[in-house]
Formats: structure tokens, sequence, C-alpha cells
């Protein structure tokens, strides 16, 4: 039995040595922040509100509406007849409900810009993070996001900006 014991730690310990004379380079991203910091979305961003200004501008309208019926409903409420407190809330309601589409219109507008977005940079990451690979001889780039810890010197965040913004 010691025998068996024996032959197990001496290949558990050579197949140690093996790999850490192999030695990896290991890299973490942070993919949201150096997307997000690149020159390309900061002009998206700029580009999406000149594009839904309009659109913004009149959900707050309704809403401000909507605020100004509701804070007279309250208000008034006690010296109101029952059919202009009927109308008043059926009113109210309506400008909830046009302000509820409009907002989720808009919400679905800008999600779907900000999907296309990420779609068209995702070639874009993917040529930068091969190239920094190859010029770092990086072995395996993980997301940041699936990693508990790892030192400053793995975090390659800055490089991936700087070659995103150099595109």
């Amino acid at each position: 039995m010691s025998q068996v014991t024996a032959l197990i730690l001496t290949a558990v310990l050579s197949t140690m040595a093996m790999a850490a004379s192999a030695e990896q380079k290991i890299a973490v991203v942070d993919f949201r922040t150096a997307l997000l910091s690149s020159k390309a979305a900061k002009a998206f961003g700029e580009q999406l509100k000149k594009d839904f200004v309009d659109e913004e501008q009149r959900l707050r309208e309704v809403g401000e509406n909507a605020q100004k019926l509701q804070d007279r409903l309250k208000k008034d409420a006690a010296i109101m007849s029952e059919s202009e407190r009927t109308k008043l809330s059926t009113e109210l309601e309506s400008k909830a409900q046009e302000f509820n589409f409009l907002k989720n219109k808009y919400q679905n507008a800008i999600s779907k810009r900000e999907e296309q977005f990420l779609q068209e940079s995702k070639p874009k990451v993917d040529e930068a993070i091969r190239e920094i690979a190859e010029k770092e001889k990086i072995d395996l780039i993980l997301p940041s996001k699936l990693v508990v810890h790892a030192s400053s010197g793995m975090d390659i965040t800055a490089k991936l900006i700087e070659a995103l913004n150099s595109k």
C-alpha cells in the first residue's frame, strides 16, 4: 500500500514540476470597461443622445403632465365633484399609460441601438485582444469578472482601450 502511495505522490509531484517549468502567461481584462471607455463608445453615446433628444423631451413632457394631474387630484379632490374627480382620474390614468408606453418604446429603441453597437464592436475587440496576446505573448486571457484575484500586472484593460482607440 505504501508503494502505491509513493508512486502516486511521485507522479503528482513530477506533473506539478512539468507544469511549473512550462511557464504560461495569463492576463485578465475588463471587457465592459475597455469597450465603454473607448473613443468609439463615447462617440456612440453622444450620437445616441442627439438621435433620441425628441423622444426624451416628449417622455419628460408626458411625465410632467401626469405629475401635475396627480398633484391636482390630491390637492383638490375634496372640493371636486364626483364627475370631475372621475374625469381627472381617467385623464391621469391615460397619461400614465401614455408615459409607460413611451418609456418602454424609448428604452427598447436605446437597447436595440446599444446591442447593435456591441455587435459591431465585437470583431474589433476580438482583433485587438488577439493582437495584444500575440505582442505580449499571452497564453490565456480571462474576463476579470470570472477572476477572484489577479495582480495589477496581469490586467490588460488599459492596453485594450489603447488598441481600440487606435483603430
